[in-house]
């Protein structure tokens, strides 16, 4: 009768830890950068002087939910994906179609094994690359969603980066630019604790100054391990000649994911396996200890 009594009571409380931290485990891709990546398609006006943007509300099929992609929110809780899906982080512009959502169905289409995405939307519109540096407040909200993605029993898969438009109105910027932006990538390795994460790099399609293909020829000659660059060049803008229209994020997306899939990384595993912390025991450990309250209770109430 016991052991009956202490598997029942197993039973019953182990389902909620298991399919919370351990079933459901998320594979991580964070998009941060400027308007491109937070998603400008479909958003008319944005260029225009006294005018209010709008966004058109036109998501493509590339772009529709899946119930296998999620996203963190800015409260920090994971919900069903869906555009725009910047839309609570880059709250003070317009936001539209971006290239994470066609990312992550093109993923699942050509790997349906992949298991369930977790996007963590982190970009900002009309950022400087000095704004995502060590200590400022974007480098410190994307570190801090990362982490918390991780916590919740993610493991991290890639980041998305598509930044720069900002950074060729000025000489001195883009004389700066390639140290910081291996700096961006250095320090943010190092604070996931994760040497090896798969960068996906966009060079730029456009920029807002006459410098744009020097901050190109930067991004194309990063020289860092497991960093790989999708040029945008070419795909169809906005009547601002700035922003990718909606049928070029969703190319950018499925570009993307090509280059995802495709891509081998140096000393590759999973790029948060490497030095393991608590966070990767806090599943075993929670079961651990219902087994323990199962036998406290069975002893108590016996």
């Amino acid at each position: 009768m016991l052991p009956f009594i202490f598997f029942a009571l197993l039973a019953h409380a182990l389902p909620i830890t298991c399919q919370n931290l351990l079933r459901h485990k998320l594979n991580i891709i964070i998009l941060a950068g400027q308007s491109n990546m937070a998603g400008r398609g479909g958003v008319t006006n944005d260029s225009v002087p006294g005018n209010i943007p709008v966004w058109d509300g036109e998501v493509p099929p590339q772009c529709q939910p899946n119930p296998s992609i999620f996203r963190l929110s800015a409260d920090l809780a994971w919900v069903r994906a869906r555009e725009p899906i910047h839309a609570d982080i880059d709250a003070k512009k317009t936001v539209g179609i971006g290239p994470g959502m066609s990312f992550a169905n093109s993923v699942l289409t050509k790997d349906p094994s992949f298991g369930l995405v977790g996007l963590v939307p982190c970009a900002v519109g009309g950022t400087t690359i000095s704004q995502w540096q060590k200590g400022e407040f974007l480098y410190e909200q994307l570190v801090k969603r990362a982490q918390m993605a991780l916590q919740s029993g993610g493991v991290y898969k890639a980041m998305l980066w598509y930044q720069g438009e900002s950074d060729t109105i000025n000489q001195q910027d883009v004389e700066l630019y390639k140290g910081r932006l291996k700096r961006f990538f250095n320090d943010l390795r190092s604070d996931l604790q994760a040497p090896n994460l798969p960068i996906f790099q966009v060079a730029l399609a456009s920029g807002e100054g006459p410098y744009t293909e020097e901050v190109r020829k930067a991004q194309l000659h990063i020289g860092l391990g497991n960093v790989k660059c999708v040029d945008a060049k070419g795909l169809p803008l906005e009547q601002d000649g700035l922003h990718l229209t909606t049928p070029a994020q969703v190319r950018l997306g499925e570009m993307l994911a090509d280059a995802y899939l495709r891509f081998t990384p140096n000393s590759f595993r999973s790029s948060n396996d490497a030095p393991t912390t608590f966070s990767s025991f806090l599943p075993y450990f929670l079961i651990i200890a219902q087994i323990f309250r199962c036998f406290w209770m069975i002893i108590t109430f016996r």
